[in-house]
């Protein structure tokens, strides 16, 4: 047992000496597994997670509301990362959405499942316990909160921020983004923000302390996020894990609190709109059926 002790001694003593090659790590599955999600990590644990569909800009879909909420828990559970960049691909961060694929917002069984991803998409995201730097590489126009879940938000030029498809369905912002904006902006600025859709371009971001940076271009936005990443990685291991942790707590606490809430109100107003709609086509068809002199 001593020389088999021994041994195991020799060899890690030996693997850990410079020059002594070690057999590089295999990427884990889940890398590969999701769809509108492309992960690759750098040998220091530096996990780049891109938005994308077709490796170009994502369309969101209902498919990503459903697979990013594992997506997210997969991240937070692997140790081997040590801090996370969230990007888009080409001149969009996410712009694009596919209403018809998340399924009948006025049905209570179908949205029911819509309320149960959205409360923990977002609180998964605050679960990865390591710095998340947001790089935001244009327009950031729906599911903006998953931004605003990061510790460091930087920008391109290009960049902007809207909540642009709430208001335009007609429907309340209730999935984090009641949140997240009033949050960052202050209460009455970030209401004004959703209330009107605002557009937030990268400078002004800014100036209101949601951005950290502004760079010039798209690929000096990922340099400088991999820069301030390495940075990160300076920090003792269970001090930067912790700073994450501590930070994210209260929003943790108002996510909670607000977002099952939010989404369901969201669901009622849509449920609105149709029972409306309904009501307008029922008060026109006994009009078109009227013969002209009729009473």
């Amino acid at each position: 047992m001593k020389k088999i002790l021994l041994f195991f001694a020799l060899l890690s003593f030996a693997l850990a000496l410079p020059g002594v090659a070690q057999a590089p790590k295999a990427a884990p599955a889940y890398f590969a597994k999701y769809e509108h999600l492309k992960m690759t990590r750098t040998d220091d644990g530096i996990l780049e997670i891109r938005l994308h569909t077709n490796d170009g800009p994502i369309t969101f879909t209902g498919r990503d509301h459903r697979e990013f909420v594992e997506a997210f828990y997969n991240v937070s559970q692997d140790r081997d990362n040590k801090v996370v960049i969230l990007t888009g691909t080409g001149t969009e961060w996410m712009a694009k959405i596919d209403f018809a694929s998340l399924g009948d917002i006025t049905n209570p069984r179908e949205w029911d499942a819509v309320i149960w991803e959205g409360q923990k998409m977002l609180q998964n995201l605050l679960d990865i316990n390591v710095p998340v730097i947001a790089a935001i590489n244009g327009p950031a126009l729906l599911h903006s909160e998953y931004a605003l879940t990061a510790d460091i938000i930087l920008a391109s030029e290009g960049a902007y921020f809207q909540d642009l498809p709430h208001l335009a369905g007609g429907i309340v912002p209730g999935d984090g983004m009641q949140v997240v904006w009033p949050r960052v902006l202050g209460p009455q600025r970030g209401k004004f923000f959703l209330y009107t859709q605002q557009k937030i371009a990268a400078r002004e971001a800014k100036d209101l302390g949601v951005v950290a940076e502004v760079l010039p271009t798209n690929e000096a936005l990922m340099a400088r996020s991999y820069e301030l990443a390495r940075q990160l990685l300076k920090i003792p291991e269970l001090t930067r894990r912790y700073m994450r942790t501590v930070f994210a707590q209260p929003l943790k606490r108002e996510l909670l609190e607000q977002v099952g809430y939010g989404l369901a109100l969201e669901g009622i107003s849509a449920t609105d709109l149709k029972v409306a709609g309904e009501l307008k086509a029922k008060e026109a068809a006994p009009a078109a059926g009227k013969k002209p002199g009729k009473k």
